[in-house]
């Protein structure tokens, strides 16, 4: 599997997500710019997170017009698997390849500490080899990371299993404590109606490095991705 880490202007992350995956995990992986179109050569796209294009107007606004996007949409389409982490999850809600929108902290404020995430689906791509329930933790930062949607989207997620994570107690139980930002739901990160499409907010490319401190719970969430591209 060959997988285009997406690096827009602005990207901060892109560099980690690629070390995560190519060095750490010995995937092939290789950094794609933002003006590249076609990327039929691939066989999965993850966008990195940052502030592309300096989150003007909001995060994720203008990168979703980026050429690459279309390139991005194709794999979609297709059923091949697309991630975006973080801002990487902003661009994809704001191209409308995943529903809801990213808004401001409930607190106002740029959030950056470790969280504890619940895994809420586990038949898809990405989650497949973790088991439903198992708590992760991964650091968090941002400032618009507070998941929104209509009733009905919710309610649609709910029902058809699409709630990837959900941000969580250390014994995976819910309080208004264990959501950081005032998400709905508590929600951390969602699939496509295709499940082949993800958007988190969390870093696992920022736990994979024991010697970095954090744990290594990246490791296994990417271990899942790889083991689940393998049915």
């Amino acid at each position: 599997m060959k997988i285009a880490v997406v690096r827009f202007p602005g990207s901060n992350c892109d560099h980690d997500l690629l070390h995560a995956l190519k060095f750490r995990l010995k995937m092939d992986a290789e950094m794609v710019w933002w003006g590249k179109k076609n990327l039929d050569d691939y066989d999965a796209a993850f966008l990195a997170g940052g502030f592309s294009f300096g989150d003007y107007l909001r995060a994720g606004a203008i990168a979703r017009f980026a050429p690459v996007m279309e390139g991005v949409a194709k794999l979609a389409d297709s059923g091949k698997p697309v991630l975006g982490i973080c801002n990487g999850f902003q661009i994809l809600a704001e191209a409308r390849l995943l529903p809801g929108a990213l808004m401001h902290n409930k607190s106002m404020k740029f959030l950056c500490q470790d969280v504890f995430l619940k895994v809420e689906a586990a038949n898809n791509v990405f989650t497949g080899k973790l088991h439903k329930g198992e708590v992760l933790s991964m650091p968090i930062a941002h400032m618009e990371g507070r998941y929104v949607a209509d009733e009905a989207t919710i309610k649609q997620l709910e029902a058809q299993d699409r709630v990837l994570l959900r941000y969580s107690q250390k014994d995976g139980s819910l309080s208004d404590d264990s959501n950081p930002n005032g998400s709905m739901g508590a929600i951390a990160g969602i699939l496509s109606e295709k499940r082949n499409v993800a958007g988190l907010m969390p870093h696992p490319e920022r736990v994979c490095e024991a010697l970095l401190g954090g744990g290594e719970d990246g490791v296994k969430f990417f271990t899942s991705f790889i083991e689940g591209t393998k049915r």
